[in-house]
C-alpha cells in the first residue's frame, strides 16, 4: 500500500535552478513572484545551454556546465513557473520540469530545473560560456 501525501507534503518549498531571465536582474528576475522566492546560492549543474533569441533553453546532462541560481519557493510561485515555461502535464509544452540533484558547497539539494524540449532547439546556437548573461 502507498502512503497517502499530506497536505504539508503538497505545500512544501522546493528549490529551482534558474540559468536564464529568471536569474537576478533578468527580464523575468524570479523576485518579481510571491511569496518572494529566498535565494540559496549560485551553482552549476551539467547540460548545454542554447540561445532561443529573448530567452535560453537548457538541454540536461553531458560535458557542459550551465550557470545559475538556486531558489527556494513555495507552490503559487512553482506554479506560477510552470505556466511562464509551458509546462504541459503530458510533455508536449515547450520546457520539460525536471529535478535534478544540485550541489552547493557540502549540501545536495534536489531542484527543479525547466529543459527545453528537444524540438526547440533545432538549428539553435550553444552558448559556450554555459552562462545566459555572458553570451557573446
Amino acid at each position: 500500500m502507498m502512503p497517502q501525501s499530506t497536505h504539508a507534503d503538497r505545500c512544501a518549498d522546493r528549490y529551482v535552478f534558474v540559468y536564464g531571465t529568471l536569474r537576478a536582474g533578468g527580464s523575468n528576475d524570479i523576485a518579481r513572484y510571491r511569496p518572494l522566492p529566498q535565494r540559496v546560492a549560485d551553482g552549476a549543474i551539467a547540460g548545454t545551454l542554447y540561445d532561443l533569441g529573448a530567452y535560453p533553453g537548457a538541454v540536461l546532462g553531458g560535458e557542459g556546465r550551465i550557470r545559475g541560481e538556486v531558489y527556494r519557493i513555495g507552490p503559487a510561485v512553482e506554479a506560477e513557473l510552470d505556466l511562464l515555461e509551458g509546462v504541459m502535464p503530458d510533455g508536449s509544452g515547450e520546457y520539460l520540469k525536471r529535478e535534478l540533484e544540485v550541489v552547493i558547497g557540502a549540501r545536495r539539494l534536489i531542484c527543479l530545473v525547466y529543459e527545453i524540449h528537444p524540438r526547440h532547439i533545432d538549428g539553435r546556437s550553444v552558448i559556450a560560456s554555459g552562462d545566459w548573461f555572458a553570451r557573446d
